[in-house]
């Protein structure tokens, strides 16, 4: 739950929810200048790829699901724990990947190691100087665990690296998932997850203004991101977000098949002394236009 104090009212804005606006992200990802999702290397079946990788980045939150139908309630305010509420418990956000990651390996092996890509390199951030082109775009400062859960977080990075192992395996059954497991296509594939997943993040937690929300000043938060696969893995950009107010986001250079581009995500809107459960959904909506 992606939980943000507005003067006297709290969006709450689900994990899924999140994910489903960056696949919406993804899924327009391409233009004259970008490569779409799944030609980033010419390949047999591009538009099939294509599809995968939207997939993936819309369901690379999907573990979340169960806590989110039933959230633990935070003891200050009575209402769903937000994300970094949740993840003070480091053991409690590997289980959301122990959940998500193989829930579609079975029909989508590719789609499921790509968000296990996302996944080990959230977590092997944390103890190797990841590569720039790998670290997230929202965790540039590098943590590190407390002594007390640090080889619980070890031990799961190597399980993360025991089943990217095995949809490996799976995912080559498939030719053209054999063949997308290069790193001229995995590796774009990959960059694009963590990209989407920053952008919807900063998009969903107040980081850049909705709709509904305050006019900021021009250039106020603008947000860079860096390491963007254009046109292959060797053409990489950085990307700014520049919140114009009210919603309106240019974006330099600007990546999306239209402009501009409006997006939406659903976000329950508390007030004082109500109910969460009873709590009204609004879409925040958000514009793309070039600079």
């Amino acid at each position: 739950m992606l939980k943000t104090r507005r003067g006297g009212e709290v969006w709450l804005i689900t994990q899924p929810a999140h994910a489903d606006l960056a696949g919406v992200m993804a899924a327009h990802w391409g233009n004259k200048e970008f490569a779409r999702p799944g030609y980033f290397s010419p390949t047999a079946e591009p538009e099939r790829l294509r599809q995968e990788v939207v997939l993936a980045v819309m369901e690379h939150d999907n573990g979340w699901w169960e806590w989110e139908a039933d959230p633990t309630l935070a003891d200050d305010d009575g209402l769903p724990q937000g994300l970094s509420e949740v993840l003070k418990d480091p053991v409690a956000g590997m289980q959301r990947w122990r959940l998500g990651i193989p829930r579609l390996a079975e029909r989508h092996p590719y789609a499921s190691l790509l968000i296990a890509d996302h996944a080990y390199w959230l977590y092997a951030a944390q103890f190797v100087e990841a590569p720039p082109e790998f670290t997230h775009q929202l965790q540039r400062k590098r943590r590190t665990y407390p002594k007390e859960v640090e080889m619980t977080a070890l031990r799961f990075v190597g399980e993360v690296e025991d089943l990217k192992g095995t949809l490996q395996r799976h995912a080559a059954e498939d030719a053209l998932w054999q063949a997308a497991l290069e790193p001229n296509l995995r590796n774009p594939n990959a960059r694009l997850l963590q990209t989407l997943d920053a952008s919807s993040l900063a998009l969903c937690s107040n980081v850049i203004a909705p709709v509904h929300g305050e006019a900021r000043g021009l250039g106020e938060d603008n947000i860079v991101f860096e390491e963007v696969p254009r046109r292959n893995w060797h053409d990489r950009v950085s990307i700014e977000f520049m919140p114009q107010g009210s919603g309106l986001i240019e974006v330099e250079p600007y990546p999306f098949d239209e402009a501009p581009l409006m997006v939406s995500v659903a976000a329950r809107v508390v007030r004082p002394y109500s109910w969460w459960r009873q709590a009204p959904m609004i879409l925040r909506q958000f514009t793309f236009v070039r600079k």
